[in-house]
């Protein structure tokens, strides 16, 4: 653990990058060799399209990079949050009870929060426009959400007391597991029913995907599934009968062009809202 430890609380930007990249490329073969749903789209048209929001993403989330070092730098100086008032615990067992509370308050809560405030749907919404979900979908975020979701992971520091290297690790995770669970790879259904029970599966996570509601507003979870089945939102839903994408924005031209989906948010909400 110690060398864990050691590792995230200097891991340079290179590696995190090469995770990053190394995971999609890691999915993207994986899927094609192993497919859930035999696509027939432009597939580099698309992963064009999400690649380009994974770096604005990426840019945002390194401009304000800043603030969860602060904050969590100042959590373990002060000796504030829930994991610095919890009784003394083995290292491992720390950065378990970190890392869960890290994916309620930074991927379950914020995930529940963009569902159920129109507001912030309108910029969700635009990863739930994809309808050919895919490993290159994971980080399909238009740039106002990626400064939403910065703002939940800053305050799950604050509120947890997270040192940096936990958040690292956390974020690490986050990457791989959302990768995973967008990729679209078809799992030997029990071993797909046995990981959802600890973690969120391929096809736990495709339900979400789901054009319409009430499985839109299902499976929030990132890396544990524990949130869903513990708040009720967990459902399951038949491959065959999952249709990707958004009620309200069902046509190409609406959920298949950049500009478009930039301008989403600022656009008014069609007659058929979905929120």
């Amino acid at each position: 653990m110690d060398a864990i430890i050691a590792y995230f609380s200097t891991i340079p930007s290179s590696h995190r990058s090469l995770i990053l990249v190394g995971g999609i490329t890691f999915f993207w073969l994986l899927e094609n060799a192993f497919p859930l749903f035999n696509f027939t789209y432009k597939k580099w048209h698309h992963a064009g399209i999400n690649i380009f929001m994974t770096f604005t993403t990426i840019v945002v989330n390194f401009c304000l990079a800043f603030i969860l070092l602060k904050t969590a730098d100042w959590t373990i100086t002060n000796n504030f949050g829930i994991l610095q008032w919890l009784p003394e615990m083995s290292l491992w067992l720390y950065a378990l009870v970190g890392l869960l509370l890290l994916d309620l308050i930074g991927a379950y809560l914020v995930h529940l929060v963009e569902h159920k405030t129109k507001f912030l749907w309108r910029f969700h919404l635009i990863h739930h426009t994809d309808t050919w979900i895919d490993t290159t979908t994971a980080n399909r975020h238009h740039p106002g959400e990626s400064v939403i979701r910065f703002t939940f992971t800053a305050m799950g520091v604050l509120i947890i007391g997270s040192p940096m290297w936990l958040v690292f690790l956390y974020q690490t995770l986050s990457v791989v597991a959302t990768q995973f669970n967008h990729a679209n790879i078809s799992l030997p259904k029990k071993v797909d029913t046995f990981l959802s029970y600890f973690i969120v599966s391929p096809d736990m996570h495709k339900v979400h995907h789901h054009y319409v509601l009430p499985y839109t507003d299902s499976n929030y979870g990132n890396i544990f599934s524990i949130w869903d089945r513990l708040f009720g939102t967990f459902r399951t839903l038949p491959k065959e009968e999952i249709i990707y994408g958004i009620d309200t924005h069902p046509n190409p031209e609406e959920h298949n062009e950049l500009k478009n989906l930039l301008k989403i948010p600022f656009q008014k909400a069609p007659l058929k809202e979905n929120k």
